[in-house]
Formats: C-alpha cells, sequence, structure tokens
C-alpha cells in the first residue's frame, strides 16, 4: 500500500512540474502607442484599452487595445504557431466599434473571416463565427 501512495504522489509531482502553469507574455513590440482614451469616452468602451492574454486548446493569445475612440479601435495581436492557422507574431488591424442594444463590440475582419470582441465584466470573449471563441483577461 505504501508503495502504491508514494508511486501516485511521484506521479502527480512530476506531471505539474512539466506543465505550465502561467503562460507568459511575449516581449512586446517597439511601436507599440497606447494612447489613452479620451475621458468623455463611454466608460463601458473605453473598458476595452488595455493589454488582454488567453489560451484556447490549441494556441495562446496576446491583444493590446492599442488605442479607441467612438468609431474604431486600434488592435495588435499576438498568437503562438500552430501549425494549421500560419506563422506565429504580431499583427496590428483595425477594429469598427459597433454598438448594438446599449452593448459595444470591436469588429474586424481576420484571416478566416469576421471577429468581435465583447466585454463580459472583467474578461473580454473574442469570437469569430462558426466556431472560434476564446476567453481573455486584463493583464498588467
Amino acid at each position: 500500500m505504501k508503495t502504491l501512495v508514494v508511486s501516485a504522489v511521484s506521479i502527480v509531482l512530476v506531471s505539474i512540474s512539466f506543465c505550465p502553469m502561467v503562460m507568459a507574455a511575449p516581449s512586446i513590440p517597439d511601436d507599440v502607442q497606447m494612447v489613452q482614451p479620451d475621458p468623455s469616452l463611454p466608460k463601458e468602451l473605453s473598458a476595452f484599452f488595455g493589454k488582454w492574454q488567453g489560451i484556447d486548446s490549441r494556441e495562446e493569445f496576446f491583444v493590446i487595445v492599442e488605442k479607441i475612440d467612438k468609431e474604431s479601435a486600434g488592435l495588435y495581436f499576438w498568437r503562438t504557431g500552430n501549425p494549421s492557422m500560419g506563422s506565429p507574431g504580431w499583427v496590428r488591424v483595425k477594429a469598427q466599434v459597433i454598438e448594438e442594444r446599449g452593448k459595444y463590440k470591436l469588429r474586424f475582419r481576420g484571416r478566416f473571416g469576421t471577429s468581435e470582441f465583447t466585454l463580459r465584466g472583467e474578461r473580454l470573449d473574442w469570437t469569430s463565427p462558426p466556431s472560434f471563441s476564446v476567453v481573455l483577461t486584463r493583464v498588467p
């Protein structure tokens, strides 16, 4: 019995040591231009501003909302390299600010179609039909 317990504990400890516990943020590019939102911007819209990270079953993501106004937002993306999705690295895109039923969204054309960011409390939901979805959380 003692051998079984020692073996089980050893397996758990070895498993934990090989699992990444926290996603490491990539190096921020030198040309990032963080522009604070205008104070007159609705707080629900200015809340998109900042740095976000998330992970799905295949990749890690890091998103920077560099600047935002009532009509558009400047976004900078980083993702790991899933071979089926292309090479890793940073990509800059411009998103359109959409207001639907009193809620704001950032919408942009990505490599595989239209994507949207929606704030849900302290998280940023990123969706792209038909099946891509990842939850991002704010990072300092």
